[in-house]
């Protein structure tokens, strides 16, 4: 619908809005200075009551037009057949005022001839306020209940009635021209008032799409990241079962080009990764006093060999200082940080260190190729990446500082960033500063003693993706498991019926075909034995529901793909809790 129409509308709500107060209150006042005047012998009974009957018929008329338009809530696109007949009424009930007043005006007494023009005086500014948001109605009352005045005056042919009449023009265009301002004021803030409610509507259609957009994009993530990670998980356990196989040196160098880049690409995974648990709201933070020196020296001896290489000094100012923070990631943000200030810094160095005040600030400074100014928000977006438009993927994914930026919005650990294109640029986080301790022990989120030796015993694989349950039946038989895989519950039911031996671990898919789930499937499986069997779920999705789903079933998580150690620790402490447990 137009705009112009939406005004219109406005405009004939507001003078029907209007019109119960002036509509009565003008009968009531007429009425009342009509039986004045009869009561002081002013005009005759006869000729008040024929006025006061034809004032009570047309407010009447025009009461009942105002309770019609209630009862129909028209809409917008009606409003001319209303505005038609709200016009019409008030044309009437002008002309019944304007030519009543004649009708009871005493010929004789000019004091009694001016009250009733000051009454239509009265009556018409007060219609300003009720009639001029629709100019059309209020021009077609006001010419009515003015021009038998008008005439009446002019006609009486005295100098004091024909200076009454220069008066009253006077004032009608005055009024009119208040009418009209008054008019255009309605019509600007109506429109202002429509304007931002389209305004308002638009950026929620718009903020709606954007979110459907985000949702649509997060679930082709997810998907696609579910289909990739399937094969590549496979892959790397085909590679790991490869590994203690004997091979000549070329097959072994290729063996180990493989085995890179499936490390390439479950890094690429292991950054989406990060990012969905984060959206997902699934990460804990465990905050604790840490003790910064250790930190720093060990992310930055991690990246010493990669900066000698590239013939960079990386230095670490020396800091006594405990801050109040999770260790853990804490690390993960300085990993990415330094990481950054490595692989973008051509010549020079990479300084990292810490001030003191009321926070503790710790410090990246590099001398490489600084960010321009207008990329700085950039930079913490997924997959952008400065001066890697081929893609290289040496270079890494683009990642490292959307984690970076999630990480210490979770933390409340604030984030600044200055630079100078082609000099360099200083990462720095605010960590509130921790009471030292004698001894800090920060959890690194892996089992500390993996376990290394031959397994044994029976372990139940479930995964609906062949090459998977081939990978990694071939997998945990070469670590001494004896291995059962099938690709749904009733298929290892079937597989079971015949098999004495309980296993020691489930090993189960956690989205399986047909809408059958991990934890579900397990818990089925525990069931046919009577027995609490450890349960360890693996999952390709990074879907932020799902994720919360399988964080919230209780049984171990681990993401495809699945490093081999980590499996390997995995399934050595899943199996040894239990035992120790038991005992």
């Amino acid at each position: 619908m137009q705009l112009s129409d939406r005004i219109r509308a406005e405009q004939i709500r507001s003078i029907y809005r209007n019109t119960p107060p002036g509509l009565f209150g003008t009968l009531l006042a007429i009425t009342f200075l009509t039986l004045v005047l009869v009561h002081i012998d002013a005009v005759a009974v006869d000729r008040a009551m024929v006025l006061i009957g034809v004032m009570a018929a047309q407010t009447g008329a025009r009461g009942f037009l105002y309770r019609a338009y209630l009862r129909a809530v028209p809409d917008s696109s009606e409003w001319r057949f209303w505005a038609r007949w709200f016009t019409v009424g008030a044309t009437v009930g002008g002309l019944t005022i304007g030519a009543g007043s004649i009708w009871i005006m005493s010929h004789g007494r000019v004091d009694l001839q001016l009250v009733s023009l000051l009454l239509i005086f009265a009556i018409t500014s007060g219609a300003v306020s009720a009639f001029a948001a629709y100019l059309p109605a209020f021009i077609s009352f006001f010419v009515s209940i003015s021009v038998p005045p008008l005439l009446w005056l002019l006609s009486q042919g005295e100098v004091i009635h024909t200076a009454l009449a220069v008066l009253y023009l006077v004032w009608f265009i005055s009024i009119a021209e208040q009418a009209r301002r008054s008019s255009a004021a309605f019509i600007d803030a109506v429109r202002l008032r429509l304007e931002n409610i389209d305004l308002v509507e638009g950026l929620r259609r718009e903020k709606a799409a954007a979110e459907q957009a985000n949702a649509a994009k997060s679930r082709f993530l997810a998907a696609a990241s579910h289909d990739l990670r399937q094969p590549v998980h496979a892959l790397s356990l085909f590679v790991a079962a490869l590994r203690p196989r004997s091979m000549d040196d070329e097959a072994r160098n290729l063996l180990d080009h493989i085995d890179g880049s499936v490390r390439a690409m479950s890094g690429l995974f292991g950054g989406l990764l990060d990012i969905s648990r984060l959206d997902a709201g699934v990460v804990e933070v465990n905050k604790e006093a840490v003790a910064v020196e250790p930190l720093l020296d060990r992310v930055c001896r991690d990246y010493e060999v990669q900066a000698r290489a590239k013939g960079l000094q990386l230095r670490v100012r020396k800091c006594s200082a405990f801050v109040e923070s999770d260790a853990l990631l804490l690390e993960r943000i300085l990993r990415n940080i330094i990481a950054n200030a490595v692989a973008y810094t051509d010549r020079g160095r990479v300084l990292v260190g810490c001030r003191r005040g009321r926070t503790l600030r710790i410090q990246v400074w590099d001398t490489g190729r600084g960010i321009p100014q207008a990329e700085q928000e950039h930079i913490f977006q997924e997959f952008y990446q400065l001066g890697n438009p081929e893609r290289d993927r040496t270079k890494g994914v683009g990642l490292g500082l959307a984690i970076v930026r999630r990480l210490t919005t979770l933390l409340d650990h604030p984030l600044t960033v200055r630079s100078i294109a082609g000099r360099g640029s200083l990462f720095e986080i605010k960590v509130p500063l921790g009471e030292a301790r004698a001894e800090t022990t920060a959890s690194t989120g892996r089992f500390l003693n993996p376990f290394q030796g031959q397994g044994s015993g029976l372990v139940l694989v479930i995964d609906d993706e062949l090459a998977i349950q081939l990978a990694m039946k071939s997998l945990l038989e070469s670590w001494g498991y004896e291995v059962l895989a099938a690709g749904s519950c009733d298929e290892m039911l079937e597989r079971i019926a015949t098999h004495r031996t309980v296993p020691r671990l489930i090993i189960c898919d956690y989205r399986l075909r047909d809408n059958e789930s991990g934890p579900a499937v397990i818990e089925r499986l525990r069931s046919e034995y009577n027995d609490e069997i450890p349960g360890m779920l693996i999952t390709g999705d990074t879907a932020p529901d799902r994720i919360r789903e399988a964080q919230e079933s209780g049984f171990l998580l681990l993401h495809k793909p699945v490093p081999n150690s980590r499996l390997r620790a995995s399934i050595a402490h899943l199996i040894d809790s239990r035992e120790t447990a038991a005992v």
